[in-house]
């Protein structure tokens, strides 16, 4: 049973076997049949025998599908037989045809392949010249360039070379001829760019050769624009009656219409032709180069090298020769070639888009104004010469407003024109001091002498004196020498030469009337004032020429309001504004007076000293002369015809003078009675100094400066008139008993000075008398004289100890 039921499960399978085996490819058979041998055992004895029945099946199916075909297979054989021989008859035609064709076809085969021949010629052609046609514009593009780039046409050439790329080389791509060109491209290329290169090295070795030049041009155009402008500016204001008001300023008007002149003549000069920077320099090599960069796509690196050459340049211009300072062509070829650099940036500036800029130009322009300040204020300093130090100013100026002309601030060198300016008024004050020298060294101290009007005339046409009694008659004299008109002309001379540098400094007339003023101050309180004192301490000038000295600077410092005035005219600013500087012409005078007068009383003292020293006393000798001493009468004399000249003298000068004469002679006097080297005095000596001691009284009593009051001048010699009083009279008892008491007779007498000379004639009377003890009134004046100086002495002492 079991068996039974297993056989009736395999049969199934089986014959599905059977059917993939039938319908799939043979390839997938191999599996099929692998799964009979893993089925159960006997698997593959049935399978078999299943395989062998469905073969039988397909045999008769077979057998009876040819059965149902067979006589039709019969018939159509018989047909074919039957067709066989039409078909062979047929191809004898068919084959007989064929001949006849192909010999009546061979001439036309002929015709044919040379027709073909010809259309494949044709279409050769014609190919040919399209090609042709599309190679043609490249070979002309190209041979374009050739004549291009022989002709120095760079530029063109980069443009011809970016069409035969973009647009003709590629429609001719895959022939060699093309390749060869793309090839050639960039040594092309190369070359423009190193010829463009070597070009703009051309060009810049040129404007460093011709900056000077160029400078030198926009220099002069704007001097001239300048110059003109402040000519038609001052020709105005004369019109107007602006600097017309003394005879002072008819200088300055003669001045100005000159400027003028001058100005016009200029222009007109120069009108006729006007040179730019593009006269004078080719700046096509900077277009071009720049123009070929920016088509190499090389634009920043081209900028970058412009401009690190341009700035080596700048330093090199920027680099002072040694001597400059020493001639103002140093200067001026030092201001042209930096002018001429950057009028040449500047027009680089406005004519290239991008190859310098704005920033780069100031940053250039401030480096090069710090360098430019620091070598003037460098070489400035040793300038010595103020015409010298006037040129490099005026070519400051000129240089400033023309390139403030070009849009750079130039505020920095107006600036160092103030500390040049101060220079400039050291040198001229240094130069000044020597005019003034020179002026003292040739004056004769003289008042100046006047014989005729004219003389007159020409006198107060240099110095402003005014003096009614003067013009009456003549002959006459000034009291002034002629030194003073010297200096007065000198001095308006220097606020000329002052004001020369104050000019185009862009300056408020304020500011330029307080600068003169200024320098001016300085010209007289240091310079003029130095110069007075140093002639005044000079040994050779006598109390004559101080005197006169004393004069001259009277009517000098009366002068200065005048000299105010002169100021006030050329500025056009009045004396009563609030901030104008005075001049100190007052404190200046004042001070060499002073100095005159204490050098006068120096020089008479020691004119004093020098009689006195001639004094040749017998201090030894028992009786006067009777007489005054000869060098006493000399003195005397002389100091009269001294204290003559003193008439001309301010009274108090005078009186001063005469009152310190009187006191130095008086200290001199007795000083020769107190000299330690004189050891004995004798009576006859002191009567005989006393002789010469009434001579000094009688010459202060004469007056000989007038203004003293009573007997004011005769009190210089109190002091010498109570000492020999005392010992002329002999009246001890009376000073030694009224000694302190403000009403004593001998109130100026010093009880050492008595002391002192009593011991000289104590000494003197025991020398002389050596039998005086044998007589007896010598005796008791020895004794007198001893108990006289015994009490001094203890007075002496008495003020000793109380000091």
């Amino acid at each position: 049973m079991a068996e039974s039921a297993e056989g009736l499960g395999t049969i199934p399978e089986h014959e599905r076997i059977l059917q993939e085996i039938e319908s799939t490819d043979t390839a997938c058979v191999g599996p099929t049949l692998r799964s009979v041998y893993d089925d159960q055992p006997n698997a593959h004895k049935k399978f078999m025998e299943k395989l062998d029945a469905c073969i039988r099946n397909h045999d008769k199916e077979i057998e009876k599908m040819c059965n149902f075909h067979h006589q039709g297979f019969v018939d159509a054989i018989t047909e074919l037989l039957k067709v066989r021989t039409d078909a062979e008859k047929l191809k004898v035609q068919v084959t007989d045809t064929n001949r006849r064709f192909q010999d009546a076809g061979k001439e036309v085969i002929v015709q044919t392949e040379d027709i073909i021949r010809c259309r494949i010629q044709q279409r050769n052609i014609t190919t040919v010249v399209e090609k042709l046609q599309l190679c043609l514009p490249v070979l002309e593009m190209y041979s374009k360039l050739k004549e291009q780039m022989s002709a120095k046409r760079y530029y063109s050439a980069l443009k011809t070379m970016e069409q035969l790329e973009n647009v003709y080389f590629p429609r001719v791509s895959q022939y060699r001829f093309c390749q060869l060109m793309i090839e050639n491209l960039p040594k092309l290329r190369e070359n423009i760019k190193e010829i463009s290169m070597s070009d703009l090295k051309d060009f810049l070795e040129s404007i460093r050769k011709h900056s000077d030049k160029i400078g030198e041009t926009a220099m002069k155009q704007a001097h001239q624009q300048k110059t003109f402008s402040v000519a038609l500016q001052k020709q105005n204001n004369i019109k107007f009656g602006k600097n017309m008001r003394i005879n002072n300023d008819r200088i300055l008007e003669e001045r100005n219409e000159i400027v003028l002149k001058h100005a016009l003549e200029e222009e007109d000069e120069n009108e006729e032709e006007v040179l730019t920077v593009q006269d004078l320099v080719d700046f096509s090599p900077v277009y071009r180069c720049l123009h070929i960069h920016s088509v190499l796509g090389s634009e920043e690196t081209f900028e970058n090298y412009y401009r690190k050459q341009r700035k080596k340049q700048a330093r090199l211009v920027l680099q002072p020769q040694s001597n400059m300072h020493e001639t103002v062509d140093g200067y001026r070829r030092y201001f042209t070639q930096i002018v001429g650099f950057f009028v040449v940036e500047d027009h680089i500036l406005h004519v290239t888009q991008g190859l310098v800029t704005r920033a780069y130009t100031d940053e250039l322009w401030n480096m090069a104004l710090s360098k430019i300040i620091a070598v003037l204020r460098a070489h400035s300093s040793y300038c010595t010469d103020p015409d010298l130090v006037l040129e490099l100013k005026n070519l400051i100026v000129i240089f400033a407003d023309t390139l403030q002309g070009y849009g750079f601030p130039v505020n920095r060198l107006f600036d160092l024109l103030f500390e040049i300016r101060d220079q400039y008024n050291e040198t001229l004050l240094k130069k000044w001091a020597g005019v003034f020298r020179d002026i003292f060294e040739e004056d004769n101290y003289s008042p100046i002498p006047v014989v005729s009007e004219e003389e007159y005339k020409i006198v107060i046409s240099k110095f402003p004196f005014q003096d009614p009694d003067l013009e009456k008659s003549f002959p006459k004299k000034f009291p002034m020498s002629q030194s003073v008109p010297h200096i007065y002309i000198q001095v308006k001379e220097f606020i000329y030469a002052s004001l020369k540098f104050s000019e185009s400094l862009h300056r408020s007339s304020t500011e330029i009337d307080d600068m003169l003023r200024k320098s001016t101050n300085l010209l007289l309180t240091r310079t003029l004032n130095s110069c007075l004192l140093n002639l005044i301490r000079k040994p050779h000038i006598g109390l004559t020429e101080l005197v006169q000295i004393i004069i001259n600077t009277t009517h000098l410092e009366q002068a200065c309001k005048y000299l105010e005035d002169f100021i006030t005219n050329i500025t056009n600013i009045s004396q009563e504004t609030v901030h104008t500087t005075r001049l100190y012409g007052l404190s200046t005078f004042k001070d060499a007076r002073h100095a005159a007068e204490g050098e006068i009383y120096t020089k008479l003292n020691q004119k004093i000293d020098e009689f006195v020293q001639l004094a040749d006393y017998d201090w030894t000798m028992s009786e006067p002369d009777g007489r005054a001493s000869g060098y006493l009468m000399d003195l005397i004399n002389f100091l009269r015809s001294i204290f003559q000249v003193f008439t001309h003298l301010p009274g108090k000068v005078a009186q001063t003078a005469c009152m310190s004469a009187c006191q130095h002679l008086s200290t001199s006097l007795m000083q020769m009675l107190l000299d330690s080297e004189l050891k004995q005095i004798s009576m006859g000596a002191v009567q005989q100094f006393n002789l010469d001691v009434i001579q000094c009284e009688l010459f202060a009593s004469s007056e000989p400066v007038p203004g003293f009051q009573g007997d004011t001048l005769q009190l210089a010699f109190i002091d010498l008139r109570q000492l020999l009083d005392l010992f002329m009279v002999w009246d001890w008892s009376t000073y030694l008993a009224d000694y302190g008491q403000p009403a004593s007779k001998y109130l100026r007498v010093n009880p050492n000075t008595a002391l002192t000379l009593l011991e000289k004639m104590k000494d003197t009377s025991k020398k002389n008398n050596i039998f005086a003890q044998f007589r007896k009134n010598d005796r008791d004046k020895q004794k007198l004289i001893e108990t006289v100086v015994k009490q001094l002495r203890s007075l002496v002492n008495g003020m000793s100890q109380h000091t």
